[in-house]
């Protein structure tokens, strides 16, 4: 029995300082990208000044075509992320005011997301390895229920989130692999022939007073930011569309921009616009906001 004590006390030892390599490894290879997403972009850039930016979830990264902007003469960027909810919105935009970032005019995509307050997993995997050396970044997550693993127990959180910080990242971090993400300027857009799903049902949605919301606003308040907010187009085949209402109601700042693009022509997926369809809303944008 006592030699069984020892064999596993020995063999957790092993596991815990294989771990704690195994973590101080992954996160000094992955810490060190620049330039293969938005997130360690932001964290690795300073100073940069933009006329224009647009944030929010794919929704924005889909839809707003930053070289319409810069076509005009405004110096602009899309830190759209697909996927990313406010919660993940709000900490971008904390960590470049840290970084010093100077900008006019934020243009946020806010519809969907306004109904929850979660983060999104794969853009929290993004973060991961500066938890530990980022106290904006360890603050925003501090009340998240699984913050004590996340943060104190070694390599849990590349486990955790492996499919996107997991062996493939760190391999082709360490290859030089190239992503398109930081191409257009941020843009991504939707160029293809086949469509995507042309129906959607949001109708269970439920419109709340979003506390990450209420952050970016004061953030630009506080810094000077002009913030327009809006709600970006959904093809007409859609259940439930009287939601971008609500969110006008509890919010009339946020201006419901959902019926702008209609025509099914211009959208990829019944939730995104082509790339038609984008330089469509973007001039509207345009002009709306900007003449």
């Amino acid at each position: 029995m006592k030699r069984f004590f020892k064999l596993t006390i020995l063999f957790l030892g092993i596991l815990f300082l294989a771990s704690l390599l195994l973590d101080v490894i992954y996160t000094s290879i992955l810490s060190n990208s620049e330039v293969r997403n938005k997130v360690e972009n932001i964290i690795h850039t300073k100073n940069k000044k933009y006329d224009v930016i647009f944030m929010g979830t794919s929704r924005a990264n889909n839809h707003f075509v930053t070289k319409v902007f810069e076509d005009k003469g405004y110096k602009a960027f899309n830190y759209g992320i697909s996927g990313a909810h406010l919660f993940e919105t709000s900490l971008l935009l904390k960590l470049m005011i840290a970084n010093k970032y100077e900008i006019k005019n934020l243009v946020l995509e806010a519809d969907l997301s306004i109904c929850n307050e979660k983060r999104d997993e794969g853009t929290t995997a993004r973060f991961m390895p500066y938890i530990h050396g980022n106290e904006i970044i360890k603050n925003h997550y501090k009340n998240e229920p699984d913050f004590y693993q996340i943060y104190y127990l070694p390599f849990y959180r590349y486990i955790k989130f492996d499919t996107k910080i997991g062996f493939r990242e760190v391999y082709d971090v360490t290859s030089k692999k190239p992503t398109n993400t930081l191409h257009n300027k941020g843009y991504y857009p939707l160029i293809s022939d086949e469509k995507g799903n042309m129906k959607n049902d949001i109708s269970s949605l439920k419109v709340i007073r979003n506390k990450y919301y209420e952050e970016i606003k004061q953030i630009c308040k506080d810094n000077n930011i002009k913030l327009t907010v809006v709600m970006t187009p959904m093809c007409k085949n859609t259940k439930g569309l009287n939601y971008f209402d609500k969110v006008h109601q509890l919010y009339p700042e946020i201006y419901n921009f959902e019926n702008v693009v209609t025509d099914d022509k211009y959208f990829a997926s019944c939730g995104h616009l082509n790339n038609e369809g984008a330089i469509l809303y973007t001039n509207h944008i345009i002009k709306t906001f900007f003449n």
